[in-house]
């Protein structure tokens, strides 16, 4: 099948399609014509990555995960160890967003919302560029 309907099949752009194989993540075929040709395999695998992608991985995490795929005689710990890093930032991030918000809505809580100019959220901007 050529790239359109290898990006209908597995909802990928055109251009992301490209750029998984520019970074060697697939590597259909070539017809006579020169044009790409994916075989099933090819885009169970785009379907695959994308939906890696998906979860947030990181293309070297998908290329990871795509080899431990394509491995049969592949450890399931492997996939597991990289999956729980993976969870870890994850969480991570949840938790820095949640000091972020708790932050930010002390400061809209203070912060009176009128036509005077004293503004909590300012002065915390400012105190921290101070830093």
């Amino acid at each position: 099948m050529n790239i359109k309907q290898a990006s209908e099949r597995t909802g990928l752009p055109a251009k992301t399609i490209r750029y998984y194989e520019e970074i060697g993540l697939v590597a259909p075929g070539r017809g006579s014509n020169g044009y790409r040709v994916f075989s099933a395999s090819d885009v169970h695998n785009l379907a695959f990555v994308g939906r890696a992608r998906m979860l947030g991985f990181t293309v070297e995490d998908c290329r990871a995960l795509l080899l431990l795929y394509q491995d049969s005689a592949r450890e399931s710990a492997e996939a597991k160890k990289i999956a729980e890093a993976h969870l870890r930032q994850i969480e991570d991030r949840i938790s820095k967003l949640r000091e972020m918000a708790d932050t930010l809505g002390q400061l809209v809580a203070a912060c009176a919302g009128d036509q005077r100019p004293e503004c909590p959220i300012l002065g915390s901007l400012a105190a921290m560029e101070d830093r």
